[in-house]
């Protein structure tokens, strides 16, 4: 397999991810993580919120899993084609992923705790603040988003046509 096959199949894997994952799998995940409006009524102790929150958990995994996907084709492309600029580009990439996954774990968990007003009572006033969070989420994602958008294009860009159009012919290696 060449070195732009290899590109290639990154690339198929790395632009679906991208816009069905990052740009519209907030919102469904979103609604499968947190608590239902129909659940928080019917909770009444501490520890039914608990057991609530923590059954978020394993989606909030399964989530940050799934985000990580433009992240590891990043990686790869970057093993495939090492460049040192992009090589730093790609490091502060995985260092805001995972910042905002950390952001986004903590305030799918927090709003599960406080359950849209419901459980507040029973815990740290501390949890109210991460209804706060999606905004310096939002604050992180954006860098975030424009810089995996741009390497994304860079490496999924052949290398070997000029900007008249012009294809070179190149050996590359296997």
């Amino acid at each position: 397999m060449t070195r732009l096959t290899a590109r290639a199949l990154v690339a198929v894997a790395f632009w679906p991810c991208l816009f069905f994952f990052w740009f519209l799998g907030p919102f469904v995940l979103f609604l499968l993580s947190t608590t239902s409006s129909e659940v928080c009524p019917l909770l009444e102790t501490r520890a039914q919120f608990l057991a609530a929150a923590n059954d978020t958990l394993p989606m909030l995994v399964v989530q940050n899993l799934i985000y990580a996907v433009p992240i590891v084709c990043l990686v790869l492309w970057n093993r495939l084609s090492p460049e040192p600029a992009r090589a730093r580009h790609v490091a502060t990439c995985i260092k805001l992923f995972f910042v905002a996954a950390a952001i986004g774990a903590v305030w799918d968990y927090g709003s599960s705790l406080t359950c849209d007003g419901y459980g507040q009572p029973f815990f740290s006033p501390a949890w109210r603040v991460t209804s706060y969070l999606p905004v310096v989420g939002l604050l992180i994602n954006i860098p975030l988003y424009v810089l995996v958008f741009s390497l994304g294009r860079a490496y999924s860009t052949r290398d070997d046509i000029t900007e008249d159009g012009v294809v070179h012919s190149r050996q590359d290696s296997p």
